[in-house]
């Protein structure tokens, strides 16, 4: 069992940054693929970042590309989002999600075991 507890999300302006944090607790860190999904109002939840169990690799919704960066410190169990030149269009809530598909990158939301409990992202115009 993983326990994800996420944290940084508020209120930002248009163009602001802001870095969220994903405290996992449980089984090692490193034996997951892990991803950061958001789902806004009335739309489904969408892949924003997601990283292989070693870090090696990545990938990014095309939305956010050049914008976002997904990291992990394994040493501190924590996953991170940053995101920067953020926009209206990124206010949702922010889930992390733990995946036992790796070791690859995991790109399906069914494919995720476990899931925090989301943090709200706001951009203001």
């Amino acid at each position: 069992q993983v326990q994800l507890v996420e944290s940084g999300g508020g209120l930002v302006q248009h163009g602001g940054s802001l870095r969220l944090s994903c405290a996992a607790s449980g089984r090692t860190f490193g034996n997951y693929a892990m991803g950061w999904f958001r789902q806004a109002p009335g739309k489904e939840r969408e892949l924003v970042a997601g990283i292989s169990w070693t870090s090696a690799m990545t990938t990014y919704a095309n939305s956010v590309k050049g914008r976002f960066t997904i990291s992990t410190d394994n040493a501190k169990n924590t996953l991170y989002l940053k995101m920067n030149s953020l926009k209206s269009e990124d206010t949702a809530a922010y889930y992390c999600a733990a995946s036992e598909g790796g070791p690859g990158v995991v790109v399906t939301a069914a494919r995720y075991d476990y899931w925090g409990q989301g943090t709200q992202v706001t951009v203001s115009s």
